[in-house]
């Protein structure tokens, strides 16, 4: 299984916390900070489903230039990551 923490053209001695969206919107100056100074990113969950990724500008530029192999690798992370809805499913709260 991928993580956001082995994709080859990103640090791997950057840690990836998950947490609530409750704790992000509470805490956004102190994450905020965390991945400015620290390079931590973040994948915050709504309802323990994965939701979005608060990362560096850094990350980022290095995620929008990579290459093929490392842009599927990516791609894998973010479906392993990915909520997963089917029409007339009960979404667990």
């Amino acid at each position: 299984m991928a993580t956001l923490a082995n994709i080859t053209n990103l640090e791997v001695n950057v840690p990836t916390k998950t947490i609530p969206s409750t704790e992000a919107q509470n805490n956004f100056g102190r994450i905020l900070d965390d991945v400015i100074q620290n390079g931590t990113r973040y994948v915050i969950k709504r309802r323990d489903t994965p939701q979005a990724v608060l990362l560096s500008l850094s990350d980022l530029e290095r995620l929008l230039t990579a290459n093929e192999i490392e842009r599927k690798e990516i791609g894998n992370v973010i479906r392993e990551l990915s909520p997963v809805y089917n029409l007339g499913e009960t979404v667990k709260q």
